[in-house]
């Protein structure tokens, strides 16, 4: 059987006990028998128990059977699944390119976006972190004349706005700075071992901020904002932060509150709402964001 065909019904496979929550083999197969990939032949237990084991493997998902359950099965660690996890980003990219593989015929209706990836210097980064050395990176920032060349302890990296940045801890000056790819101009693997600090956690590090940028020069705030019209849609479907509730819900606007850093970048993101999101506190946020409107008005005079 061809490979494509059979993360197909890997993906199918988690998807569909994880929808189900827990799920026995003899309904797991009235869903199998329903679909065109099983060509009316049910899934054997040998082949379940494969792809079962090829799962785990691959995504680090794990299917659990509960024997005081009806021997129903279930996703062990289903949390995996519902965070932004690697396991979560690789079985949802899957799919879409699974579905998108099924649509070649209408492949000229089907528009995506360009995601820079630069590959290369991706790889070599993960593999060095894998072996915790340090990498020799020729960058050159925005705006700037010249290159800088460092040498830097890698420590996680992340996809932000269809950009990959890179957490460095920077030992000649000792705090963590952020690089992004596309700027980067050379990245070599040193020989040169460091001791990654065992406490680091990736998630939690980047928890109370929205994108790339976390400073102690930034404190946690409690930030709330009207969304008016539709807005107030796309906030409950797409909210800033993870911390973020509805407190209020009229027929006008429904009021939001989180709590963060506020960083640099998340005043773009409030920008670009115009006159869907009004900021109602800190007071200094929102007197940013006014002024800010207020200036843009201005190149319009």
């Amino acid at each position: 059987m061809r490979s494509h065909v059979i993360f197909r019904e890997y993906i199918w496979l988690v998807n569909t006990i994880h929808r189900f929550r827990r799920i026995s083999l003899e309904d797991l197969n009235r869903e199998w028998l329903r679909t065109d990939m099983s060509e009316g032949v049910p899934m054997a237990r040998s082949t379940f128990n494969r792809h079962k084991n090829a799962i785990e493997e691959i995504f680090g998902i794990y299917i659990e059977c509960d024997r005081t359950d009806g021997y129903r099965y279930y996703i062990g660690n289903a949390d995996v699944l519902e965070e932004n996890t690697i396991q979560n980003w690789m079985l949802s990219t899957l799919s879409v390119n699974n579905i998108l593989a099924e649509s070649k015929s209408i492949h000229d209706r089907i528009l995506l976006e360009s995601v820079p990836s630069d590959g290369e210097n991706l790889h070599k980064l993960l593999e060095a972190i894998r072996r915790s050395v340090r990498v020799k990176i020729r960058y050159r920032r925005y705006g700037a004349e010249r290159e800088t060349i460092m040498t830097l302890e890698p420590y996680c990296v992340k996809l932000f706005n269809k950009r990959w940045y890179a957490l460095m801890n920077y030992p000649d000056k000792g705090h963590f700075i952020t690089l992004s790819f596309d700027r980067i101009q050379e990245l070599t693997l040193t020989d040169e071992k460091f001791e990654f600090d065992p406490d680091f956690d990736a998630a939690r590090y980047y928890s109370e901020c929205y994108g790339i940028l976390n400073d102690d020069f930034y404190e946690v705030e409690t930030i709330r904002f009207r969304a008016f019209g539709q807005e107030a849609y796309f906030q409950r479907d797409l909210p800033f932060h993870h911390s973020q509730r509805a407190v209020e819900v009229t027929d006008e606007y429904t009021e939001y509150e989180l709590t963060m850093k506020v960083t640099t970048d998340f005043i773009s993101p409030l920008l670009a709402r115009g006159p869907y999101i009004k900021v109602l506190a800190p007071d200094w946020l929102a007197e940013e964001i006014k002024y800010a409107h207020k200036a843009a008005a201005e190149l319009y005079k």
